[in-house]
């Protein structure tokens, strides 16, 4: 049953959200080759405590740490490790937090040093495919509505779209209904209502839709060993359009990057 949030509730959602956009921001500026991905791991984990909130992965269906850390054909999932990155990886960084009762969670591919064109150009598509995403989460569409956006936007671009893997509603769950997958049929599944709050979550792989999971039963893997590219924002409905609780600002600024992308999806400013 999906679960309405009230106005006071998604400002709830927003700080727990703008916490994990400052752990991702503050992680932009660390990630270079010869770093762990263990050692970004530690260094969220404390940011996210400083900041009043608990990591909202560590423990959760008894997961190791609190970031899933998911390098080139990684697709989710990823546990970090000691091997360090180097020069042309990506990684995807997915973070959680949970603060009065709410969780934030959401996702950034991070460029490790100079990558190969056609991987920066699965990043980009996948991002893009996010916003496409989130432009259909309003009053009168539905679950299938997003999905089929996200598809025929990374399709379009001859990437697989990976299906067994869905984003989800949030809130006081990390996992609540409705299921967000990233295809689908215009018109389908549950209808979109005000108070609604999601994860939209895009997971491209440059290469086969298909993927397989390794022994530690956490991650998952593109199933040709190409590389795949996730992003993700946590989004609430808000007067029948689509707000954004978190943002990839904070990344942005540690990596001089200027964007106006979030700019149609948010009505205030960033004030926390």
């Amino acid at each position: 049953m999906i679960k309405i949030k009230t106005a006071e509730e998604i400002e709830f959602m927003r700080e727990s959200a703008l916490i994990v956009s400052k752990t991702l921001g503050m992680l932009a500026s660390e990630i270079k080759p010869g770093v762990t991905s263990l050692y970004l791991d530690k260094l969220a984990e404390t940011f996210i405590r400083d900041h009043g909130a608990v990591p909202g992965f560590l423990g959760l269906y008894n997961f190791p740490n609190s970031l899933c850390m998911s390098p080139n054909s990684q697709v989710v999932h990823g546990i970090p490790n000691n091997t360090p990155l180097i020069e042309g990886d990506i990684i995807s960084i997915d973070c959680g937090a949970l603060k009065n009762d709410f969780y934030g969670d959401h996702a950034y591919t991070f460029e490790v040093g100079e990558v190969k064109p056609e991987i920066k150009k699965l990043l980009q598509v996948t991002k893009e495919s996010l916003y496409v995403g989130i432009k259909e989460f309003k009053i009168g569409n539905r679950v299938g509505d997003v999905g089929f956006a996200i598809q025929k936007y990374t399709e379009d671009h001859g990437y697989g779209v990976v299906r067994e893997l869905v984003g989800h509603g949030l809130g006081r769950k990390m996992h609540e209904d409705p299921e967000m997958p990233n295809y689908g049929k215009r018109g389908r599944g549950k209808k979109f209502v005000n108070g609604m709050v999601v994860a939209i979550e895009p997971m491209t792989n440059l290469g086969t839709r298909r993927i397989k999971q390794l022994s530690d039963g956490w991650t998952i893997l593109t199933a040709d060993g190409e590389p795949s590219a996730h992003f993700e924002h946590d989004v609430a409905l808000i007067d029948g359009k689509p707000e954004l609780l978190s943002t990839f600002k904070y990344i942005y600024d540690a990596l001089g990057i200027k964007s106006d992308e979030e700019d149609e999806f948010r009505k205030q400013g960033l004030v926390h």
